[in-house]
């Protein structure tokens, strides 16, 4: 125990014993004041939310003693920002996603979701018992960071078209809004790719500037009004089978924190996993029945031609990371891939098989 933190032990233990009261100056010192800085409008159903109670569980399971205030995607920093913001100090912590941040590391990007990947239980099975999270932190620890999954998307979707798309002929020269790893393997289909931000997305796709885009899920997509400037609504979004959300803290802010507080940093991240991942889940399927049901969405699945070329160009994808010359970057795919691997063909028996026997024999 440093002598700072045993001093300050033995004046509370003192203060207690003989019902003396500490100082206003003294209590004030044991609290934190962070700054959290977010990728997502304030509020955005999905990842907006997600955010916000996150930062409420950091607050409440320190005991107040960090307080979290939350800061919207350009009330601080634009929301592209907040990675350079939180490891040059500007702000103590952010919540994003992995896939914003191929430009510091393509390694970074297999931590939030990879073409015909990992799915949501997969994806945190893969940190905490397939080796990830050490990777995780090596990665980006180059910058300063220290990172915690925090939840899940679940399967995105393909995207709103605002034309039907039939073969992989018609993605050649179609500009498509996607992100992280999808992104490269669109462009291997020829499409012409480009990020930007859901509010920024709807308004291309409104003036032409796009012909087609994803976002998140019908939940997330709906309340951004997509289904409002195209009504083609297509499935699976084999680009990104999970999207993990991330909470990232500076890791010299964290490396000063004490035991019990790094515990309810990291508590207040795992436990939240769950509850993120099924929220969307449920909200999702109330969305899209509403799409469909009273706004004209066409839902569309993917013709299985434009599958099979998805699926050459996202093995393609792969390849090139598992011989990228930066040796992290390799491992982290190498990881990435025997994880897959293993539980996929264990699922071919488990969830696979209980969905399909499902499908096939519900009757009740």
């Amino acid at each position: 125990m440093k002598r700072r933190q045993f001093i300050a032990g033995g004046i509370a233990g003192a203060a207690a014993t003989t019902g003396l009261s500490l100082s206003a100056p003294a209590i004030a010192q044991e609290k934190r004041q962070w700054k959290m800085v977010t990728a997502w409008p304030k509020n955005l159903p999905g990842p907006g939310v997600a955010a916000q109670m996150l930062a409420d569980r950091i607050t409440t399971l320190s005991g107040g003693r960090i307080e979290v205030k939350l800061f919207a995607a350009g009330e601080l920093v634009p929301g592209r920002g907040v990675f350079d913001a939180v490891s040059e100090g500007t702000a103590e912590l952010y919540h994003a996603v992995p896939a914003y941040w191929g430009s510091k590391s393509k390694g970074i990007l297999l931590f939030g979701s990879q073409p015909f990947g990992l799915r949501a239980d997969e994806q945190v099975g893969w940190l905490t018992h397939g080796g990830g999270q050490a990777l995780y932190d090596e990665m980006y620890g180059r910058f300063g960071l220290k990172p915690f999954l925090c939840g899940n998307s679940g399967p995105q979707w393909q995207g709103w078209f605002k034309n039907e798309i039939n073969s992989p002929e018609d993605l050649k020269g179609l500009k498509f809004r996607t992100t992280g790893l999808a992104s490269e393997m669109c462009s291997k289909l020829g499409m012409a790719v480009q990020a930007m931000g859901g509010r920024d997305m709807f308004q291309a796709l409104q003036s032409g500037a796009l012909d087609a885009g994803e976002f998140i899920g019908p939940w997330t997509d709906s309340a951004l009004g997509f289904q409002q400037v195209a009504k083609n609504y297509y499935w699976p979004g084999v680009g990104e089978p999970s999207s993990a959300e991330e909470c990232v803290v500076n890791a010299k802010v964290f490396d000063e924190l004490p035991g019990d507080l790094k515990d309810a940093v990291r508590l207040a991240c795992e436990s939240l996993y769950n509850p993120v991942w099924t929220e969307y889940t449920t909200k999702h399927a109330l969305a899209l029945k509403k799409l469909v049901d009273e706004e004209g969405v066409q839902v569309r699945k993917l013709p299985d031609s434009i599958v099979a070329a998805m699926g050459k160009a996202g093995e393609e994808v792969i390849t090139e990371l598992l011989a990228d010359s930066d040796e992290l970057v390799k491992r982290i795919a190498e990881s990435f891939v025997a994880y897959r691997d293993s539980v996929g063909r264990y699922m071919v028996y488990a969830d696979n098989g209980q969905m399909n026997a499902r499908a096939s024999a519900l009757n009740f």
